[in-house]
């Protein structure tokens, strides 16, 4: 089994075509859209978890790219660099998912992997660059 973070890039053609369909019903694949933002017409982005056999996944990622999506791996996790961070929350703001938080009682930044998208606003929200992405 292979189980993946992928962050596919829709060209404006390919915006409505049913490509997430396509991975389940040809490859057997099972995907978890963690974050997508895609119009009608215009270029769209999707960060999707893909779980299924080795050899499906290598198809359904062919698939994709076939239809001229462009596929690369996700972000796999968030570091936080506790020398650079000074607890000022200005990164739960941005954090829809409540994956980073204030801890109420002692006003430390707190981090819930299992809720992060890695949607990458916390990167951008840091002023003193506490925290970054690896891949």
């Amino acid at each position: 089994m292979a189980r993946k973070r992928l962050d596919l890039t829709f060209p404006p053609r390919q915006s409505l075509k049913p490509v997430i369909y396509h991975l389940v019903k040809d490859y057997d694949l099972v995907p978890n859209i963690l974050r997508a933002q895609i119009h009608p017409a215009q270029e769209g982005r999707m960060v999707l978890e893909v779980t299924g056999p080795k050899e499906a996944f290598q198809a359904g990622v062919a698939f994709l790219e076939e239809q001229g999506l462009t596929v690369s791996e996700a972000a796999s996790d968030i570091v936080l660099d506790d020398e650079r961070c000074v607890d000022c929350g200005l990164c739960t703001a941005v954090c829809k998912p409540d994956a980073l938080t204030l801890d109420p009682d002692t006003q430390t930044l707190r981090f819930d992997k299992d809720k992060c998208v890695y949607c990458e606003a916390c990167v951008i929200a840091c002023p003193r660059r506490a925290i970054s992405l690896t891949f």
